[in-house]
């Protein structure tokens, strides 16, 4: 086994590419092996693809691009304020090993499947949890300067104290997102390994404490198979939809048998027109939707409320995107904004919020029905229940009698 040198980078320091740098000249290492993927890699030389706008729409995993769009930009940000463009360091290890023809690697496993089991891996809880710090990263992301001291963040009581407070914070998340990739880049290193006398890696500071802790335990490894199959998840959103489904046709038909009369029949069904569409059309223009996406969404949310295969987001988004009409090259303006303004600004970007904050407005539509409907009626819930029914049971009871 060759020798396995880790240097521990922040993504926004320039002491980071300093030491890059100087440590690829003074060993001279065999391979150079950095904390990328191929799409990654493609992205920092500039020789990505346009992506399709279609299959971007049709995948509808809005939510995961926006929690990798904001990342992006809180870290791009960060950087802006610092000098130091993110990922200066994994340039600098491309550019050295291109002018002294050392042998590149790269280590990290696909964004996107890191995503998909990032995102998969959360509870609801942990998912609200993580919205809830990523707006706030937004707002502290504007006075980064100010607030944060870039070779702090590299550390290592300061690394450790971070990474135990993301296993707390969410510790699937956490999982997915750190400790998997730690052992992914550790099957990698240990490869390089094997067919190399010097092995240098240039991870994040975050990692190589993990990288380090499987390199000097290869047998606590998980089996590679496990690290990149997509995870089977429970549908949470479709059994919450047919739940809504079976509770309101049981409070229609409850207020249909109990006597109450029509008008209160006319106006349960129409404060769930109401108190989904409003929402949903307010989310929608919070997004900076158009107003007939809006008005898209207000009509869409009570019916897609009840089914469990639909979102009012989608809609609301198709509509967004034949009056916005974005393109492939929005991707790329996405992540070279340099304020969160602007980048709601793109297209691209405003379809994905729009989809993702309408579905949003749906969901608060249908917890408030629930909450203020016996209320909004002035009827006691228990009685109108019982009596429904009662008289529902003997309905039945007389038609097959």
């Amino acid at each position: 086994m060759g020798e396995i040198r880790i240097i521990g980078t922040a993504h926004v320091s320039q002491k980071s590419v300093d030491e890059v740098v100087e440590a690829i000249g003074e060993w001279n290492p065999d391979v150079v092996a950095i904390e990328l993927d191929q799409g990654r890699y493609n992205g920092l030389k500039q020789q990505q693809q346009n992506p399709d706008i279609e299959e971007i729409l049709q995948a509808k995993n809005f939510n995961q691009l926006l929690i990798q769009w904001v990342l992006a930009y809180i870290q791009r940000k960060i950087g802006m304020d610092v000098g130091v463009e993110p990922g200066a360091e994994m340039k600098a290890a491309i550019k050295e090993t291109e002018e002294k023809g050392i042998e590149l690697a790269l280590i990290d496993r696909d964004i996107r499947v890191t995503l998909h089991r990032f995102w998969a891996s959360m509870s609801i809880l942990e998912k609200l949890k993580m919205f809830y710090a990523l707006a706030g990263s937004l707002v502290v992301a504007d006075d980064a300067s100010d607030m944060i001291d870039i070779e702090e963040l590299k550390k290592e009581d300061f690394v450790t104290v971070a990474m135990d407070e993301f296993h707390k914070f969410s510790p699937r998340g956490a999982y997915a997102l750190i400790s998997e990739r730690d052992a992914y880049m550790s099957y990698h290193l240990i490869r390089l390994g094997q067919t190399h006398e010097r092995v240098l890696a240039v991870v994040g500071a975050g990692h190589r404490k993990g990288i380090e802790g499987f390199l000097k335990e290869p047998n606590s490894l998980p089996p590679m198979a496990n690290l990149v199959e997509t995870i089977k998840t429970r549908p949470w959103g479709k059994i919450f939809a047919t739940a809504v489904m079976i509770v309101f046709a049981l409070i229609i038909l409850a207020i249909v048998f109990s006597g109450v009369g029509t008008d209160v029949l006319i106006l349960a069904l129409m404060y769930w027109v109401v108190i989904h569409g409003i929402p949903t059309m307010a989310c929608t223009l919070l997004a900076g939707g158009h107003p007939l996406s809006a008005i898209t969404g207000f009509l869409v949310s009570p019916i897609s409320a009840l089914h469990p295969l639909i979102a009012a987001g989608w809609f609301s988004a198709i509509v967004e995107a034949k009056i916005r009409k974005p393109r492939p090259s929005d991707v790329k303006k996405i992540f070279s904004a340099e304020s969160f303004a602007e980048m709601r600004k793109i297209p691209l970007f405003k379809v994905v919020l729009v989809a993702a904050l309408a579905n949003v407005g749906s969901s608060i539509g249908t917890f408030a029905y629930f909450i203020f409907i016996f209320p909004i009626l002035g009827i006691d819930p228990g009685v109108l229940l019982s009596t429904g029914f009662e008289n529902m049971t003997h309905a039945i009871t007389n038609l097959f009698a």
